[in-house]
């Protein structure tokens, strides 16, 4: 049997501003041999998110930076296709780490087994993977939300905004969208049950906001950061709590990030703002998985993908997140 070629994004340069495929190298090398312990994967879908831009600078994060000549950092999902790990036996379909690549080759470490009969296997990276622990952990855990209080959530049509709202609405909040576009403000409503959406390209946040919030916002789950950051912390209610969980309006940015003008708001409040990275909550992960799971199995929370198909267009695919053509949750077919 031929063994076949593997084909890799690698990181060739550090973007300033937009990120484009001048940023990768596409590489199509023969695999190696596997070493004694171990694991090949043959990837079939990858998570396309927006700390993936984050990982591309060489700065102080929660993560190290992908360093330039290496597989481009990627969760993905994918079947064992040769193994010397016993715990990844061939056949099996594993969830980790796995890079921009047709083939990930090592030593396993992060891999978790998945059960492709249970779900299919994008769903794994959306609802059932990271993206669904980050809603559940920043809304449950960081927001603390009440019943009867006011969630705000900004993309809210997003992989990650998608899934918080509607987990808001399970705990008997009120839960009001920011998003791009009338097809997408319309989804939340109509299909995840929002109370309210605010289309940010067609409208001012701070009217939406102040028609659809009038006594305030108690939890605002940001992942956008910039204006309509400001917007919102102008509207907060007493003893709010806000979620930094994500800024993509302020990743590309050549002239610094902006920061909060009215943080104020904070101190006049008495309210509270708060950074999150999900694996500070790994413990809980089987838990939230299980939890997780059940609404979705109950029909009590909808997860949508939108598939990109083929590992080529891996750069164009990812310019999706910054420009908000993607709706939902973003995931790149590669076999």
């Amino acid at each position: 049997m031929t063994t076949p070629n593997n084909r890799q994004f690698l990181l060739a340069q550090r973007p300033v501003g937009g990120v484009g495929r001048e940023h990768f190298q596409f590489a199509e090398t023969p695999l190696t041999a596997l070493g004694e312990n171990q694991v090949r994967v043959q990837v079939h879908y990858l998570s396309l998110d927006p700390a993936m831009r984050g990982w591309m600078n060489d700065s102080k994060s929660y993560i190290a930076p992908v360093k330039l000549g290496d597989v481009m950092r990627a969760l993905g999902v994918g079947q064992v296709v040769e193994s010397n790990l016993a715990a990844y036996p061939a056949g099996a379909f594993v969830s980790g780490a796995l890079g921009v690549q047709a083939f990930y080759q090592g030593d396993g470490t992060g891999l978790r087994l998945i059960d492709p009969a249970l779900a299919p296997l994008p769903l794994y990276l959306s609802a059932l993977g990271m993206t669904g622990l980050t809603a559940y952990f920043a809304l449950l855990d960081v927001g603390q939300p009440k019943a009867g209080e006011t969630v705000v959530l900004s993309g809210a049509a997003g992989a990650v905004g998608s899934v918080a709202g509607q987990i808001a609405k399970l705990k008997g909040c009120r839960v009001v969208g920011i998003a791009g576009g009338k097809e997408k403000c319309q989804y939340l409503v109509d299909e995840l049950g929002f109370d309210a959406a605010i289309d940010y390209k067609h409208e001012d946040v701070n009217e939406g906001l102040k028609r659809e919030c009038p006594k305030g916002v108690d939890v605002y789950f940001d992942n956008v950061g910039g204006d309509i950051l400001d917007a919102v912390l102008a509207r907060l209610a007493p003893k709010a709590r806000v979620v930094i969980c994500g800024a993509i309006s302020q990743y590309n940015s050549q002239t610094g990030v902006k920061g909060p003008n009215n943080y104020l708001s904070l101190l006049v409040n008495r309210a509270r703002m708060e950074g999150f990275v999900v694996m500070d909550h790994a413990q809980g992960f089987p838990r939230a998985g299980q939890e997780m799971a059940g609404w979705l199995k109950s029909g009590q929370v909808k997860s949508k993908e939108h598939i990109v198909d083929g590992l080529e267009q891996f750069p164009e695919a990812l310019l999706k997140l910054f420009s908000g053509e993607n709706f939902g949750k973003l995931v790149l077919k590669v076999v």
